[in-house]
């Protein structure tokens, strides 16, 4: 079971990270500045996922995903995390 939930745990991280980058990827097609505020500033991503839902739903669905799959791998490892040095 450690392994499953580590296993899980490791495709959500990825998966979260994957989608971070492609959400800035749309964002910055949209334009440069588009792109630089949701890079700095986190609550401009959520305003860019407002205006411009029919590009940026992709990218936010597949987020809510990985966030699943990887609280699923955290709560069958029982809390712990994986990618912590001892």
């Amino acid at each position: 079971m450690e392994n499953m939930a580590m296993l899980l745990s490791l495709i959500g991280a990825v998966g979260c990270g994957f989608t971070s980058i492609w959400f800035l990827v749309v964002a910055f097609r949209k334009s440069v500045l588009w792109g630089v505020f949701c890079l700095f500033l986190p609550i401009v991503g959520f305003f860019f996922l407002i205006v411009h839902w029919p590009e940026a739903k992709r990218p936010f669905m597949w987020s809510i995903l990985a966030w699943v799959v990887l609280m699923i791998g955290v709560a069958l490892g029982g809390g712990r995390t994986y990618f912590t040095a001892y």
